[in-house]
Parts: C-alpha cells; structure tokens; sequence
C-alpha cells in the first residue's frame, strides 16, 4: 500500500515499481529471469522507489545499490540454517505490535509497508502486508502493555516503515507515546531518507519533534548501506531533519558485493558524519530465508572492522553486531584489541604491546 505525501498530488509522482514485468521494462533484470523472479514476487515483496532507480545503473551487473532492492532467483533458495524469524520476533511478543525483548525498551510496529523492500530484510516474510497495519484498538492494546511497565523507558518504532504513517498520524502516534509518564525516548528506524525523500516534508519533520512540555527525546535511526545511497536529495532530507533538531544515527547491513570493503565502509562512514548522522551499528546480516548470498563470514567482518579502526576517528566507528538467532539479543562481534591470558594488547596497525590490564 501507497501512503501519498498530502501536499504533493499523487498525479505528479513517477511511480513506484512493483511488478516483474515493470523491472524488465525497465532494463532493470533480463527477460528471461521473468518467470523465475514472479515466484520470488509470490512470497517476498517488491517496491523501487523513483529515488532508488535513479540511483541504479541498469548497464552494471553488479550495481550496488540494484543488488539491494531488485529481486533475485536466488531468494528462491532458504538455507538450513535460515529461519523465517530469524530474530525470534515472535517469541517475544506479548501483544501484537510490540516486541519486548530487553527491559528497559520495547519495539512498536505500527505498520507493516514499506516504501521499498530489501532483498536481506529479516523481517522479509511479513513486510509488505498492508492487513497487517495495526487497528485502532490494537495500537491501544499496545500502547497499554507499555503503560503498565515502568521499566520500558524507550520505545523504537519500527516495521516496516514508521514515516510511511501520514504526518497527522505519525504525530499522534509519538504524542501518545511522550504521553507515558516513564518513557525517556522514542527511537524511530526508518529507510525513506535515502530511499524515498520526497516523503521528508516540512509537515513530516514537524510530525517528529513532540510537544514541548513533553520531557521525551526523540531520535531518527536511518538505514544506509552504500556511500551512492546519500543522494543529492538524500542528503537534503537528512539536513531537514538535522535542521530541526532531530539527532540522527545510521544503521547499515554488512551485504557481500554492496559494501563488504574497507574502501566503501570508509567511504559511507565519512559521508554520514559529513550529513551530521552517527554511524550507530553495522549488522551482520540474519539468517533470513533466501538471502545467504548477501552474507559474509563473521572473519571477514571483523576484518573490515580492524581495518576501519587505524582509518576513522571514534565518531565515524559504528559497533558491529550480530542479532543471536532465536531472539536471544544483540551482541557486538567485532575485533577483539587486548588478550587479558598474554598481557597484551594491538594497535589499530596490528603491533603487539605489552599491556597487564590490572
């Protein structure tokens, strides 16, 4: 399902694919695939933004971005290992909408869409599913869970999409969460500064920022995996947001043949700070059905993690993190500096020194 922006008649908006037979026209994947690629479509959703295919250069095979968004057979193939929550979502669900898996914080999803749909989404089997949307009544549910716990102090809105929520909407929605007498912090992750920026609106930045008697900070997460992703009017976007006061942090997908290099890590991590966002966690990514051919291995990550470490100041490191399959939560999996049974430590060039640590 399409929200359209209220100021900007539906009419005048290129729009956004979601059929095969869209992709093909669109040079986008071969004719021949059609076929096999409609059955990916049968389970998994697809949507490329106008913002999105301005980015992908359909004569490049191994575009970077292409390969985040447009379909491919291989998704038709789920590994042994690969689950269909791969995060255990559901486990930890008391009402539907929220996911409460540590303490002091909960997970609320309003809605189940997107504005696009990436091919290593772990949530891939469900979003993309307008029904899915919570009622009014649900959201009440939700919203009670929260209220009765005094030890949930932030609530992340998440999804699908949090700002594909009208602005009114959306206004609402955070109005009533500040309104909790012990919440701290509304966190919202959301993909459409990069991938549909048009949405950033001066009515959606205003949607944002809660009424000033609220004692309730609210923070924006932005998915960004490739340095071409902070477009022109991606980073108009951002600086809308940053204008206005939000703090921005990034969230980014360790994906082979999209960033799984020191040159395109470095490059994406200065460009974010340059926008005045926080790189914030680079996950591994989860064993979500059909997508193991976006995963490296846990060794090559850390690698590229070390070899970040001699080259961006401290404000440019995200923290590398693996979700534990089954919902046991999230760790960092980085490089490991200091081997407390030796009494040493390494430098971001990898020489050894002596170190005790006491």
């Amino acid at each position: 399902m399409y929200f359209p922006m209220p100021s900007e008649p539906t009419a005048l908006r290129r729009p956004t694919l979601h059929k095969i037979a869209d992709l093909v026209r669109a040079g986008l994947v071969a004719p021949e695939d059609l076929a096999g690629l409609e059955r990916v479509a049968e389970t998994y959703s697809v949507a490329l933004t106008p913002a999105v295919l301005d980015l992908i250069d359909p004569t490049d095979a191994a575009d970077p971005i292409a390969r985040q968004y447009v379909p491919h057979v291989a998704e038709l193939s789920t590994g042994t290992e690969e689950l269909s929550d791969p995060i255990g979502d559901a486990a930890y669900s008391p009402v539907k909408g929220i996911v409460h898996r540590y303490p002091d914080r909960v997970l609320l999803t309003p809605l189940l869409v997107c504005p696009v749909y990436c091919r290593f989404c772990f949530r891939r089997a469900r979003v993309g599913d307008a029904e899915a949307s919570l009622t009014e009544a649900e959201l009440d549910a939700a919203l009670a869970y929260v209220a009765g716990r005094p030890e949930v102090r932030e609530v992340i809105l998440t999804g699908g999409d949090p700002l594909m929520l009208p602005p009114r909407r959306l206004q609402s929605l955070i109005g009533r969460i500040a309104a909790l007498d012990q919440i701290e912090l509304i966190r919202i992750h959301s993909r459409i500064p990069v991938s549909d920026p048009g949405r950033v609106s001066s009515a959606l930045v205003a949607a944002l920022k809660p009424a000033d008697e609220a004692d309730v900070a609210v923070w924006l997460a932005v998915h960004v995996n490739h340095p071409r992703e902070l477009s022109p009017l991606a980073r108009g976007a951002l600086a809308r947001l940053a204008d206005a006061g939000l703090p921005l942090l990034s969230q980014t997908v360790l994906l082979k043949d999209v960033n799984d290099s020191v040159e395109i890590l470095d490059q994406l991590m200065r460009a974010l700070v340059r926008n005045r966002v926080r790189p914030y966690y680079l996950h591994h990514p989860d064993l979500a059905p059909g997508t193991a051919h976006f995963r490296p291995s846990l060794a090559e990550g850390r690698a590229l993690m070390a070899a970040l470490r001699g080259r961006l100041s401290g404000i440019a490191q995200p923290t590398y993190v693996l979700d534990i399959p089954g919902g046991a939560g999230k760790v960092p999996v980085g490089p490991e500096y200091w081997d407390e049974n030796r009494g040493e430590i390494t430098d971001p060039g990898g020489r050894i020194h002596p170190y005790p640590g006491d």
